[in-house]
């Protein structure tokens, strides 16, 4: 990919299960920016000198090394290559009404359902893992909803083309299709979410997605080392 604007060196630090590093990934390949990308072999046991120096505040990936800049945090990131990298695609929607219901969205993303995916396998009892699946159902009709009204009719949350909301949303479907291979629950489901099922085949399929993003036994398999489940 030939880099689009900056002559600055660019780097992107993350690790290859991280749905939030996905993003990062997504949006540079986008914009069409040239970058090296640095693999955090095992952030949860080791964290590397260069991780640490450019997220000295959480220890964490995604980090967008840009220059002498380091750019924390997902969202914030994917914001920063729109602005940074103006050319098309826009990420963002330009309409200040329409920019606002996309970070509003990528928020809910962030706050309802991952709490509520979180609470599902972390569940310690049937009762609580039930709870915690009913919550997560409430949250994706909610998004159910916001689909089929910003969509207008196209494949993606903004229309025909992926844009910001999708990228964040994109951020569930690897920890979903796990949660839904340990529990046997259907989460996303034609019944219930038939826009938001054609939409995660789509999002995964999409050029700018599919290189990146890890297969569902892939998800199924690391989820199996990490919470070391048969």
């Amino acid at each position: 990919m030939a880099q689009n604007g900056s002559n600055s060196i660019v780097k992107l630090l993350g690790t290859w299960s991280s749905p939030f590093a996905l993003r990062g990934r997504i949006a540079l390949h986008l914009k069409s920016v040239e970058y090296e990308y640095i693999e955090e072999a095992d952030v949860l046991k080791s964290k590397s000198d260069l991780l640490i120096k450019s997220n000295p505040v959480h220890k964490k990936v995604p980090v967008l090394i840009h220059g002498d800049e380091s750019i924390c945090e997902s969202l914030n990131i994917v914001q920063y290559v729109e602005e940074a990298w103006p050319s098309k695609p826009s990420i963002l929607p330009s309409n200040p009404k329409d920019r606002a219901a996309a970070r509003f969205w990528a928020h809910f993303v962030d706050g309802k359902c991952f709490e509520s995916i979180d609470a599902v396998a972390g569940a310690k009892d049937d009762a609580g893992r039930m709870a915690a699946g009913e919550n997560l159902m409430e949250s994706l009709a909610v998004l159910e909803e916001a689909f089929q009204k910003s969509s207008k009719g196209g494949g993606f949350f903004g229309g025909e083309n992926i844009g910001y909301v999708d990228i964040a949303c994109g951020a569930i479907v690897g920890p979903l299709s796990v949660i839904e291979a340990f529990s046997g629950v259907k989460f996303l489901s034609p019944d219930a979410t038939p826009g938001l099922v054609q939409w995660a085949e789509r999002f995964r399929a999409h050029e700018s997605v599919k290189p990146y993003m890890p297969t569902v036994a892939e998800f199924v398999e690391f989820a199996k080392q990490k919470f070391n489940v048969q």
